[in-house]
Order: C-alpha cells, then sequence, then structure tokens
C-alpha cells in the first residue's frame, strides 16, 4: 500500500464511472479494481492488475507470468492515480483563489487521475464525443470485444494501436454501431499512435497537441483533455469543457484560459476540484464542499463527456 494523503472515494467514483465493461471490474463499496495491462511496451507480457483503495491508501498489485518490479507498481500508480504528486505544493499554488480555496480545504486530498493505457483513455474519448458516458463505455467496450485479447478469466486486454489501425473504418463502424465520422477518427488516432505519437510523452506538448489537431474529428477539448488524462500533463486545462465554464462562471473558453491561467503549473489539479464539486453538487448542494464520499457519484462522471465541443468531421 502506498500511504499518502489520498481521496479514495473520489478515485472510487472515477473508476466506476470510466470502466470499459470487459475491461476493467470495479466492486464497489469494496474498492476493489482489476484490469490486465502490458508489462513491456512490447506487449510480450500481460499482468493482472489489481487496485485497493482505502482511506488515504491506494495499493496495486501484479501478478504475470514473471515478478513484477515495484518500481514498475509506482510508475503505474502515479500515472493512474497522481501519487506522485505533493499536494502541499498544490495547495500552496490554488489556495488563494477564491472560487478554489473551499474545494482545496472540502477535499485537501483530491488527485488527477490518469490511466495506466493512454491510448485506451484516447480511443474512449474520441468515442465519447458528443454522447453519455455511458454510451461512451458501451462503444469502447465493443472495441474491446472486437478486437482485444481474453486474459485472466474473462477480462480483455484492450487492443492497442497497431490492431485497431489495421481496420476498416467502415468495419470498425459497423461493429461498434457508431457514425462513420467517429470510426474514421478513432482509426486515424490508432494510425497516428501506431506511427509513433506518444499520448504519454510531457517533453513536446505543443508537438503532440498539434499532431492530435491534424487528425479528422479532433478537436482543442479532446487534444486538451488527453493531455489530462493520458499524458499526465499537470498544467492541461481544458478550457473549452462546458462544466469547467460552468463552474468557473465563464461562458466563453478563451476567457476561461484567460481566468485558469493564474492556476499554472497546476491547472489539472484546479480542473479536477471543479469537475468533482459539480458531480457532488448534483447530488445536493450542500455536498460541493462537504467530505467526498462513495455513492450515486461514483455512477456519474467527473465531466459530461455530451458537453464536448469537438465536432468530428463529416
Amino acid at each position: 500500500m502506498l500511504h499518502r494523503p489520498f481521496d479514495s472515494a473520489a478515485a472510487i467514483a472515477y473508476l466506476v464511472a470510466h470502466a470499459v465493461p470487459g475491461v476493467e471490474r470495479v466492486t464497489s463499496p469494496d474498492a476493489a479494481h482489476a484490469r490486465v495491462e502490458r508489462l513491456a511496451r512490447t506487449g510480450s507480457a500481460t499482468v493482472r492488475l489489481v487496485v485497493d483503495l482505502a482511506p488515504d491508501e491506494v495499493g496495486i498489485t501484479a501478478t504475470g507470468p514473471a515478478p513484477v518490479p515495484a518500481s514498475w507498481l509506482e510508475e503505474v500508480a502515479a500515472r493512474w492515480f497522481g501519487t506522485g504528486d505533493d499536494l502541499d505544493v498544490v495547495a500552496a499554488a490554488l489556495d488563494p483563489d477564491p472560487l478554489l480555496r473551499p474545494l482545496l480545504r472540502a477535499r485537501p486530498s483530491l488527485r488527477v487521475p490518469g490511466h495506466v493505457d493512454p491510448f485506451e483513455a484516447a480511443a474512449q474519448t474520441v468515442l465519447g464525443q458528443q454522447v453519455s458516458l455511458a454510451a461512451a463505455r458501451t462503444f469502447t467496450g465493443r472495441l474491446a470485444a472486437a478486437l482485444g485479447t481474453v486474459h485472466d478469466e474473462d477480462l480483455v486486454l484492450f487492443p492497442d494501436p497497431p490492431a485497431v489501425a489495421a481496420v476498416d473504418a467502415e468495419e470498425l463502424r459497423e461493429a461498434l454501431r457508431v457514425t462513420g465520422a467517429r470510426a474514421r477518427t478513432l482509426v486515424a488516432l490508432a494510425r497516428a499512435c501506431a506511427d509513433g505519437l506518444d499520448l504519454r510523452t510531457t517533453h513536446d506538448r505543443a508537438g503532440t497537441r498539434a499532431r492530435l489537431l491534424a487528425l479528422p474529428g479532433i478537436g482543442p477539448w479532446t487534444a486538451d483533455y488527453l493531455a489530462l488524462r493520458a499524458a499526465g500533463d499537470r498544467d492541461a486545462f481544458p478550457a473549452g469543457d462546458l462544466v469547467l465554464r460552468k463552474a468557473m462562471g465563464i461562458e466563453d473558453a478563451r476567457q476561461a484560459a484567460a481566468r485558469a491561467a493564474t492556476w499554472s503549473p497546476w491547472r489539472a489539479h484546479a480542473a479536477q476540484h471543479l469537475w468533482t464539486a459539480v458531480a457532488y453538487a448534483r447530488l445536493t448542494p450542500a455536498a460541493a464542499t462537504s467530505p467526498a464520499r462513495p455513492g450515486p457519484a461514483s455512477r456519474r462522471s467527473s465531466h459530461r463527456q455530451s458537453q464536448r465541443d469537438d465536432r468530428p468531421s463529416a
């Protein structure tokens, strides 16, 4: 177990809301999460990951054909649950802002969730454009069922970019039952990743963003959201997100970006606090600044996938 300041209730809610059918299994209130993942970038080995979440703790265990290095599990925890961030530093930077101060003090242990598989995060993001989060999970589950590999009982290893890139977009459209534009965007994304686009990198943020924006059907919201979730860029901020803008009381994306500039280099943390506050406020107004707890919020996303501003090409 990693003993850190950790908001396990918020993490459980996020996992439940985003779990891909067949790929991930989340049990709540036990707060156990299971999936299989590639141990090596070559894909030559797979392991079963089990996440146990407890108050102020996150534990990840892995079983596979060979012992798993503890350093790899530390890396996974940091990438997936933000355990490497110093929340005292984040709070010192964001607490002076009157909008964020009550949120930070209500949830001082809230971290920014990412993903163990950046391509899976990207695929779900693309398939979730302009639809509900439940629909996005369904479409992503169909992709896994069609092209993934069954491992470890009934858990499916999510397909890698080359596997998706090799499929004709029309065949993918029929298998996933999505629009043709969405299928073409997904194939284009997979081909770009197979050709070397590294969604996890943060050393060339501008270059990665430019390559994403050059793909059909990917706009600023998707590029910024993937910088936050897939790359773990702590300064990423999807200013086009409708929920964030409403939480900030700002309608224009450019004005929202300007307002968030003072939160740099921790704008992702600011976004996560705003999303989480909105999710709990839907339950009861008092919950917006009350301690996080499991419950109906676990069935809601920290953002609404249907509020995306990207408009895929026809």
